[in-house]
C-alpha cells in the first residue's frame, strides 16, 4: 500500500448546496509537497473512475496531495446531477477547505467537473485547471459548443481528451490559450478498444504522464 492509500482521509465540508466530501490522498513527502489537485466527478459517476484513480494512485510520488471532492449531490446519494449554477455553488464551498494546507490548488474535474472548475477559476483564485473529458458539445450536436466555458478559464489549463470522445474529439476544439493531450481511441470515460492495441492501463500510462510533467511546470 502507497503512503498515500496509507494517509487517506475523508473530510465533510458544508456548503450552501448541502454537505460534500473530500477524499484527502497526501503527498508522499509532506514536507515538499507542491500543490493539491482537486479533482470531480462528472454528472453520471464518482470518484471511481478510472482516470481519477489513477491519478490519486500516481501523483502523490511526485509531491502532488490529491483531494477526490464529491459533490453534495453525490454525498446525498442522489442519482442525477443538479443545475450547473448549484454545481458551482458546492465547488465554491469547497473551496477553504481545499486551500487551508496554504499550498497553490489546481481545480479540476471530469465532464461535468470540469466544467465547473473552468467557470469558477478565476474568482476562486485557483492557480491552474485540469480537464479531463471536456464535454465540448452535446454527442451530434457540436453547433451547441460549450467552448466559452474552457476558453474563459482565465489561469493555465489542460485538457486530456479521448481520441474517440462523443463528446468532442481533440480535432474539434478550437483554439485557445491552453494545453491539449489525447488518449488514443479512448471514449468518455477513457476506455478503449480491444481492437486498438492499447490496454487500459497504457491509456492511463499516458494520461497520468501528461498530467505529470503539466504539473511540474506549474510550481
Amino acid at each position: 500500500m502507497s503512503t498515500a492509500e496509507t494517509g487517506r482521509r475523508a473530510e465533510t465540508v458544508d456548503t450552501e448546496a448541502g454537505p460534500a466530501r473530500i477524499t484527502w490522498l497526501p503527498a508522499e513527502s509532506p514536507k515538499n509537497a507542491r500543490l493539491v489537485l482537486a479533482v470531480s466527478h462528472g454528472a453520471g459517476g464518482g470518484i471511481e473512475t478510472r482516470d481519477l484513480r489513477a491519478l490519486a494512485a500516481a501523483l502523490p510520488a511526485h509531491g502532488v496531495t490529491v483531494a477526490l471532492v464529491e459533490q453534495p449531490w453525490r454525498v446525498a446519494g442522489k442519482k442525477l446531477a443538479p443545475a450547473p449554477k448549484t454545481l458551482d455553488t458546492g465547488w465554491r464551498g469547497l473551496w477553504p477547505a481545499l486551500t487551508a494546507a496554504g499550498l497553490p490548488v489546481v481545480a479540476g474535474g471530469r465532464s461535468a467537473g470540469a466544467r465547473v472548475a473552468c467557470r469558477t477559476a478565476a474568482e476562486l483564485g485557483a492557480h491552474a485547471v485540469l480537464v479531463l473529458s471536456f464535454p465540448l458539445h452535446p454527442p451530434g450536436k457540436p453547433e451547441k459548443s460549450r467552448k466559452d466555458e474552457l476558453l474563459g478559464s482565465g489561469v493555465p489549463t489542460l485538457v486530456v481528451q479521448g481520441g474517440n470522445d462523443p463528446f468532442g474529439r481533440p480535432a474539434e476544439f478550437p483554439p485557445g490559450e491552453y494545453e491539449i493531450t489525447e488518449v488514443p481511441y479512448g471514449d468518455h470515460g477513457f476506455a478503449v478498444p480491444k481492437k486498438s492495441g492499447l490496454t487500459e492501463d497504457q491509456a492511463m500510462e499516458i494520461l497520468t504522464a501528461a498530467v505529470t510533467a503539466w504539473l511540474s511546470t506549474l510550481v
